[in-house]
């Protein structure tokens, strides 16, 4: 069974800086990507940052220049580092990893989620 820990969210003022992790139970190179997402009160769930198998990297509009993933594969983690952080990043942050299979010639997509983790940003 896949799971994804996440880890490191918190409160922290306007203009600081976080790092979130996502620990998977398996390599991550059986992922086709991971990614984090977030979701504030109210709103719909989106695309914070991605990274593919391949190592192509995705970030949302609103985070670009400010936010970084990255990931160890040694430790089957991955990284979200957010700095210059806004009170509009406030949300919680999950992690999600896809997995891509073929079944009867079609590919089909599998989405694992984490729990989430809370950022706070506030002064």
């Amino acid at each position: 069974q896949v799971q994804l820990v996440e880890s490191g969210g918190g409160l922290v003022q306007p203009g600081g800086s976080l790092r979130l992790s996502c620990v998977a139970s398996e390599i991550i190179f059986s992922f086709n990507a991971m990614g984090w997402y977030r979701q504030a009160p109210g709103q719909e769930r989106e695309l914070v940052a991605e990274v593919t198998r391949g190592g192509i990297t995705n970030y949302g509009d609103s985070v670009k220049d400010r936010f970084t993933i990255s990931r160890d594969n040694a430790k089957n983690t991955v990284y979200l580092q957010m700095n210059s952080l806004k009170p509009e990043d406030t949300g919680v942050y999950y992690c999600k990893g896809l997995k891509r299979t073929v079944q009867l010639m079609t590919f089909v997509n599998t989405d694992y989620w984490g729990k989430g983790t809370l950022v706070t940003v506030s002064s």
